[in-house]
């Protein structure tokens, strides 16, 4: 009884953190879920090579209900640019259901590298970059627009994550205000949630080894525990993220992403 108190305990508190992060950062948290729920299912002794689908399944469906609350709440601070959301919101559900179908056959290690290099590159043009790196004042056309968002949706599904860490680097390179890429990302992370979690749960479907609460790649159990704290918590990262400087804000993000990649290095190597 007191290993599965501590259990809850410890989601609660990750599920809390996940809800700041997602409004602060336009993200939905998945970064902090993956390796938590990672554990939990070694803990519960889930074969190996079942783990990280079925937390990074998992993760996606509990970024649904911060993504919608943290998208909403900026959306009513008029940051959220929905010309980009309608651009991306077909490539952004085709590339999901790419990276569902990978996850479907793909090895732990896969996933881990996959975010290592993303994460790296995100985070020191946060950390190190400077106003003149630019790869237009503008946002391109709507034919690269398109291609970016089936990236972000494929990358963004083989993570666990809501796509806001990418699509946020992604549109401050074109110009765009922290703040603004920041709400816009929250809106991403809608997109990406919803099929992400369908197809984790079709990829995982009769798979042998599951837990007996997990729906293919989506444990109900960790749903269940994280998603209320993150419901309470995502609005009071949105209100920190419209009193924070521009640079402030990189820089809390960037440093996000490089805590987040060690993280997954470790557990690469390990």
């Amino acid at each position: 009884m007191s290993e599965i108190v501590t259990l809850a305990l410890a989601l609660a508190v990750a599920g809390a953190f996940t809800g700041i992060l997602a409004g602060l950062f336009g993200v939905g948290g998945g970064a902090i879920i993956v390796p938590v729920l990672y554990e939990v299912f070694r803990f519960n002794e889930v074969p190996e090579e079942l783990r990280m689908p079925l937390a990074v399944g998992t993760s996606l469906a509990i970024i649904i209900p911060t993504s919608i609350r943290s998208a909403r709440a900026h959306a009513k601070k008029g940051g959220v640019d929905m010309m980009v959301l309608r651009t991306w919101a077909l490539p952004v559900m085709v590339g999901v259901s790419l990276g569902a179908f990978i996850a479907h056959y793909a090895p732990p290690e896969v996933f881990q590298f996959a975010f290592i290099i993303v994460a790296s590159l995100m985070s020191t043009k946060l950390l190190f970059g400077r106003q003149s790196w630019r790869l237009g004042d503008d946002l391109p056309g709507r034919p690269v627009l398109a291609t970016v968002g089936a990236v972000i949706g494929t990358l963004s599904s083989l993570m666990g994550i809501g796509g806001g860490a990418i699509s946020t680097v992604f549109l401050t390179l074109y110009g765009r205000p922290i703040h603004n890429a920041v709400a816009t990302s929250a809106g991403v992370g809608v997109l990406i949630s919803i099929p992400g979690t369908i197809g984790y749960i079709l990829a995982g479907w009769g798979k042998a080894g599951l837990p007996p609460d997990a729906l293919g790649f989506v444990s109900l159990l960790g749903f269940a525990l994280i998603v209320p704290t993150t419901l309470l918590t995502a609005p009071l990262g949105v209100n920190l993220a419209h009193r924070l400087s521009r640079r402030t804000l990189e820089v809390m993000f960037g440093s996000f992403l490089v805590i987040v990649c060690v993280r997954f290095v470790i557990a690469a190597l390990g």
